[in-house]
């Protein structure tokens, strides 16, 4: 949510990251072609594509592009929430921010989409602080878009400037400069 005279820089972006996608997307269904790569090597390609702008990160609350070792040991890129980070000095030290943006290729080489249901890691989820009615309420929260909903995705982080990243979480975040009109 930012005014149109900011948004020249973010629709730039925008299309930069765009360009990595197809660019991306067509070096894997180039590598598919290819008679040597092995069965498991062909699986790892045979996934939706998520290319994720991050910003450097400026203590704002929220998780991050972590580098996770998964239960079979191999490693994959991932967006962590803190509450899913049990050793809380990895937050403070890490030094990007979630995606401001996500560009997704959805379709597999012959143009079909995926079922994007096999690409969820089910077992992902965290414990979240919400209220309501002015009562502290603790939530489960499963799989979400960032996290376990696309945990079996290919995924690339590009870095973006920070003037892209216009978080409203409370109200109180529209009085930031960056929500103000240009003649203010």
């Amino acid at each position: 949510m930012v005014p149109d005279y900011r948004k020249t820089t973010t629709v730039h972006y925008k299309q930069v990251l765009a360009g990595i996608l197809v660019e991306e997307q067509q070096r894997v269904f180039g590598l598919l072609r290819n008679p040597d790569l092995t069965e498991e090597e062909k699986q790892q390609l045979r996934r939706p594509i998520r290319v994720c702008g991050v910003v450097r990160n400026t203590g704002e609350p929220g998780g991050g592009p972590f580098i996770v070792r998964e239960k079979d040991g191999t490693k994959s890129y991932q967006i962590l929430e803190s509450s899913q980070i049990a050793d809380k000095s990895l937050m403070a030290r890490s030094t990007h921010f979630n995606p401001v943006d996500l560009v997704c290729s959805l379709r597999d080489e012959n143009g079909k989409p995926y079922h994007l249901p096999d690409f969820i890691d089910p077992e992902t989820g965290f414990i979240s602080h919400k209220s309501k009615d002015g009562k502290e309420l603790l939530a489960l929260e499963l799989p979400g878009l960032w996290n376990g909903a696309m945990a079996k995705w290919n995924t690339l982080f590009v870095e973006v400037p920070v003037s892209t990243f216009n978080p409203v979480k409370t109200v109180n975040d529209l009085l930031r400069p960056e929500h103000q009109p240009a003649n203010r």
